[in-house]
Parts: C-alpha cells; structure tokens; sequence
C-alpha cells in the first residue's frame, strides 16, 4: 500500500466526513460503487483520473484541490513520524 494511496483516502474521507456523508451518499454523488469507495479510503486501490474527477466534483472540489488535501495529510504524517522519532531517541 503507497502513502499517497494512504493519504488520498484519508483526505476523501475526511472530506466527506466534512459534509457529513456515509460512503453510500459520496458512492451515489459520484456514481461509484459504495465498497469501491471504501477501497479508496481505506487506501486499497489507485484511483484512475476519471474516478478522481469524480469524488472531487462529488465533494465540491477540482481534482487540484483533492490533491492537495492530500499532500497536507502525507506531510502531516511526515511530521508526526519525526516527533515520535525524536522522542524515542
């Protein structure tokens, strides 16, 4: 499993949780399957382009604005693994 896989899916659902959505309402927003949509989030599949477009016009966004959510929460993941780093030294 990638990061960016990882932090792509946490930043779809942390966006969705946002509107306060299930993953059957985003699934039905994004005419996607609700287990795939699990997938994502759960950072199990890669999504293609056109999936991406998808979940982000679901949520509002354009695809720039879902990726850059998700470059936020891979560097938030970097910086919390140096904290514990620093700790445990």
């Amino acid at each position: 499993m990638s990061k960016l896989c990882v932090s792509l899916g946490l930043a779809v659902r942390q966006l969705r949780e946002a509107q306060g959505w299930s993953q059957e309402a985003l699934a039905e927003k994004a005419q996607l399957n609700r287990s795939y949509v699990g997938e994502v989030e759960r950072g199990k599949t890669i999504p293609s382009l056109i999936t991406l477009d998808k979940l982000a016009s679901a949520l509002g966004l354009k695809i720039s604005d879902l990726l850059l959510h998700c470059e936020r929460i891979s560097g938030l993941q970097a910086v919390y693994k140096l904290n514990l780093a620093a700790i445990a030294c």
